[in-house]
């Protein structure tokens, strides 16, 4: 399809959608270049998790039989203690016959003082395992609604960025906690998998006076004692396990507010005093990322309670579900973690070998941010850089085939960049009107929002829209690895028309052939177009119309594929018979002779990018001398138009 033609559909889709970036270009573009969430991201969360695969994976069985429909947690913490106590009441619904143990995932380092059934203790057991058995008096049936209260306290174990830190900044004390992907059993008795999202939570968290205490959900009450305060969190939307944070320390607290067709939508500020200044002329830019994304696709979908920011001590963030923790404010970070309220918390990946589905989308969404600032070069720079980084070496899938390993899950490359190029690339396949929609129909299925998806979901929503089948598609970019290396002859005997012939050869062996829409731009005199060639076989011949002679043969200039690509003939060949044209001499230090049959018009050179760097003209006669000393040494052709045709002919100059 004609560039302008898609880009002309999709202002039409979606005309008033701009970000407005309060930043300037210099700001902007080391954002870009060297802060992208990216590394930001998926680096820090390397070293934070590493203490939670030091031991083993999550359990698969705790809590199966049961459904989490509530819990109420209450914590007491001080910022200056490595320590907390909490009581957490859990309602829920058996989903199987004869339950009498009820299994939640919790360190061994935590003491449990007490496990409270119906108001009166009952016996529990923690395996050292990360396990926590309570036995129930009597064995439940299934679909009984049910509840039980477990008091716990303790140290949590840290190592490096762990789930459960107590640090201090300007030498105020601060207590976070990050939990993904199993780090919420260091610090409280959960069921800790992606199965069963909580239904509904209240979060208490009782602090010395001085400090505030962010977490997800609406502030609704603040409560002073004596010497402490106690602050209520009221979150009525389901929440994976992993998403349940808090941090405490002396937070300043502002708010931005950004309008989308649903309303105001509160960004609730939790900031470093120290930084105020700072923050304060960076988070209004979440703004327009809000209003994009809900333009794009739903509305911002807890705009019923609030979106906000808790700075703590990374230098990257998480999406702590309706307040992201930030270690810093940059566009680009601010855009990814924002992104993941509608990739990755509300429709959350059903499974870490499907992470790709919160992190590439997130990575995307960012890049998206910059197509959307007209007049300038980020989105640009943004595809360079992505596309380089997955390109730079040949192994290695989407689908996280190792979710033991925190490295794996959160490569930078391939569960972030290569999953985010994935969907460019499937935008590019099935069309900006079946792509958009396609996610729209995803993030509003009943059967995912506020639950867990894994990529045959994205695949059936996008084929819904598409009418196309991605089998193929999946199977070669999801599951398959390396990318396409494609050489491009291209032939064109009269103006009428030019022949491209597609080959191809794979960076690694997992995939023979890549089938992939390829684009290709051609240029001359009259006309300047991409055509979309459907590249379904190695050798394939497309023959295009273009009425015109073409200087300049270009892969896929707006950067859709990850595939390289050369370009051995791009302005063609047309192996004239010697009794035509002669050449001499060929190789060349200098002076070319051309001597032909016919009247020569003109000579056009041109480098091996197609670019016509020489041009004699208006000729008429049938010998000439092209003089290429100034030019370096390599190959070079020669267009020699004559009253008949044009010819093109290869030379070396030396």
């Amino acid at each position: 399809m004609n560039k302008k033609l898609q880009i002309l559909f999709f202002v039409l889709a979606f005309p008033f959608i701009t970000v407005n970036a309060q930043f300037t270009e210099s700001e902007m573009r080391a954002d870009i270049l060297s802060q992208d969430a990216i590394n930001q991201c998926s680096h820090i969360k390397q070293k934070s998790l590493a203490k939670a695969f030091a031991k083993a994976s999550s359990s698969n069985f705790a809590g199966h039989n049961i459904d989490i429909t509530y819990h109420r947690a209450k914590w007491d913490i001080d910022p200056s203690v490595s320590y907390i106590k909490g009581a957490i009441y859990t309602e829920f619904t058996t989903t199987e016959d004869n339950v009498s143990t009820i299994t939640f995932e919790l360190d061994n380092t935590m003491i449990v003082d007490s496990v409270k059934y119906h108001n009166t203790n009952v016996v529990f057991q923690d395996s050292g395992t990360y396990l926590l058995n309570i036995r129930l008096p009597n064995a439940l049936a299934s679909g009984v609604s049910d509840s039980i209260e477990v008091f716990y306290q303790g140290s949590p174990g840290q190592s490096g960025f762990g789930s459960f830190i107590q640090a201090d900044h300007n030498g105020s004390p601060i207590v976070w906690t990050l939990s993904e992907p199993y780090g919420a059993r260091e610090w409280w008795p959960c069921k800790n998998d992606l199965s069963d999202k909580i239904d509904s939570i209240d979060i208490y968290v009782t602090t010395p006076l001085g400090n505030r205490a962010a977490s997800n959900g609406l502030l609704v009450e603040e409560t002073t004692l004596t010497n402490n305060k106690v602050y209520h969190w009221k979150h009525r939307h389901a929440i994976p396990t992993y998403l349940v944070a808090i941090a405490v320390t002396n937070y300043a607290v502002y708010s931005d507010f950004a309008t989308i067709n649903a309303g105001q939508v509160e960004v609730l500020n939790y900031i470093f005093p120290e930084d105020s200044l700072y923050a304060s002329s960076r988070t209004p830019g979440v703004v327009s990322s809000i209003q994009l994304y809900s333009n794009l696709f739903i509305d911002y979908p807890f705009q019923d309670e609030k979106y906000g920011h808790a700075q703590f001590g990374w230098g990257g963030g998480m999406e702590h579900q309706t307040m992201s923790f930030m270690g810093g404010f940059s566009h680009s970070l601010m855009a990814h973690e924002l992104a993941h309220q509608w990739f990755g918390d509300l429709v959350t990946c059903g499974s870490w070998h499907d992470i790709w589905l919160n992190e590439g989308f997130a990575t995307y969404l960012t890049g998206l941010t910059y197509e959307h600032m007209p007049g300038t070069s980020y989105w640009e720079s943004w595809k360079s850089q992505t596309r380089g980084s997955v390109l730079s070496e040949n192994y290695g899938s989407v689908y996280c085939d190792d979710t033991t390993n925190v490295s794996r899950i959160f490569s930078s490359r391939l569960s972030y960049s290569k999953g985010a190029y994935v969907l460019h690339m499937m935008r590019w396949k099935v069309g900006d009107a079946a792509f958009f929609s396609g996610l729209q129909n995803y993030l509003s299925d009943p059967n995912l929002s506020h639950g867990y998806a894994h990529t045959s979901d994205l695949q059936a929503h996008i084929e819904a829209t598409s009418g196309m089948s991605l089998t193929g598609f999946i199977n070669d970019w999801f599951y398959g690895e390396g990318s396409p290396m494609y050489q491009i002859e291209t032939y064109q005997a009269t103006q009428d028309s030019i022949t491209i012939t597609l080959n191809q050869t794979t960076t690694n062996p997992s995939i023979s052939f890549f089938a992939l829409p390829v684009p290709i731009r051609l240029k001359g005199s009259q006309i300047d177009t991409i055509v979309r060639l459907e590249n379904t076989v190695a050798g394939q011949q497309f023959t295009i119309g273009v009425n015109t002679y073409i200087d300049l043969v270009e892969f896929d200039p707006d950067m859709w594929l990850l595939a390289t690509a050369n370009i051995t003939n791009n302005v063609g060949i047309n192996m004239a018979e010697d009794g035509f044209i002669q050449i001499s001499p060929n190789p060349t230090k200098d002076i070319i002779r051309i001597n032909t049959t016919e009247e020569i018009n003109n000579i056009d050179v041109l480098d091996v990018n197609g670019k016509v760097i020489l041009s004699k003209n208006n000729i008429d006669n049938t010998e000439t001398e092209i003089n290429l000393s100034s030019f370096a040494t390599g190959i070079y052709f020669l267009r020699i138009t004559t009253n008949e045709k044009s010819y093109i002919r290869k030379v070396s100059k030396y």
